[in-house]
């Protein structure tokens, strides 16, 4: 495991609590949790404490953590993704697989993630990890279920097997674009669904009832995406879309961002809440790859683009519970 933020941590500890021998390498921009990983044995993002069986290396042992590399999994997120692959490739060569467990876009680029790995580790297989998974409740080994994708289906089938036990079911498919790019909007409808939970709270109702039609309603959007840009529907409805869009609304950052929007707070005052209690909200760069991505390929998406007119045009927060005359088409 290369990086030791919260979700590559907790995949470790999954890892290794699957019998298998994982060494998870923290980087130098992992430097301040390593003390906590080396000496209380713990991440201080993750409930639970580390598997003794666990190797914590430090930055200066990245030689070691590529000894006998059979499954690099990849742990930084989108905008390090290249920096990562480019330090393991100098320390370590070219592993057999690459696993990408980040989600989302490069910045600079907007490369989807096997694109990025596949360019900086030429000749490896290279996969990708999507579907809902929270960080705090792979690390508490409570129920996963997890998609991963590659070109190379036996590439997905040698991951995925890592992964599968008694509580994490891991499917495979072949479908990376379908999977990388739900990984993208997800963000954005947590934050337009968030946004009416803040509405509710200011009003003193719940909204139950829009907020499941607008939930529908930017699945279906997000499964004309997919289909447009050469992905598969049945990926769109399936674990890596519906089932990571529907955990991300129902709790974390990108979902608060939008509650504190919702409550009277303006974007960037929001935004600003949140970063002063480091947290990162991707969901804002999302909407505009988002936006960019259905122009791009001529699908219609009214919930996504109403949550951007909210973001960044000065739309209010109450434009989200107008609903379209229709769900579709």
């Amino acid at each position: 495991m290369f990086g030791a933020g919260a979700m590559g941590t907790a995949v470790a500890m999954h890892l290794a609590r699957a019998d298998h021998d994982v060494v998870l390498w923290a980087s130098e921009f992992d430097a301040r949790v390593l003390p906590d990983l080396e000496t209380e044995r713990r991440h201080p993002a993750l409930p639970e404490h580390l598997p003794e069986s666990l190797l914590i290396l430090g930055p200066g042992r990245l030689q070691e953590a590529g000894k006998g590399l059979d499954l690099a999994i990849m742990a930084a997120n989108s905008g390090g993704a290249r920096s990562l692959a480019r330090v393991v490739h100098g320390g370590c060569g070219t592993p057999p697989i690459v696993l990408a467990i980040a989600k989302g876009l490069e910045p600079e680029t907007g490369s989807r993630m096997s694109q990025v790995y596949g360019e900086e580790f030429a000749g490896a297989r290279i996969a990708s990890m999507g579907g809902p998974c929270l960080a705090a409740e792979i690390a508490q080994d409570l129920p996963t279920a997890a998609v991963i994708a590659s070109a190379r289906i036996d590439a997905a089938e040698t991951a995925a097997g890592a992964f599968r036990s008694g509580g994490f079911l891991a499917e495979v498919t072949d479908d990376v674009v379908g999977v990388e790019y739900c990984t993208v909007a997800k963000n954005v409808a947590a934050i337009g669904l968030g946004i009416l939970d803040g509405l509710g709270k200011a009003a003193g109702f719940s909204y139950r009832n829009a907020k499941a039609a607008l939930f529908s309603l930017a699945v279906a959007e997000l499964a004309d995406l997919i289909v447009a840009l050469g992905g598969m529907r049945e990926t769109a409805q399936g674990l890596a879309g519906l089932g990571d869009t529907l955990v991300t609304s129902l709790g974390g950052r990108n979902r608060l961002f939008g509650e504190l929007i919702g409550e009277g707070a303006d974007p960037q005052s929001a935004l600003g809440q949140l970063v002063d209690r480091g947290m990162t909200v991707e969901g804002v760069e999302s909407a505009l790859d988002v936006a960019r991505l259905a122009t791009e390929a001529g699908v219609h998406m009214p919930f996504h683009a109403q949550v951007g007119h909210v973001l960044f045009d000065g739309a209010p927060a109450a434009s989200l519970l107008k609903l379209p005359e229709r769900m579709s088409g």
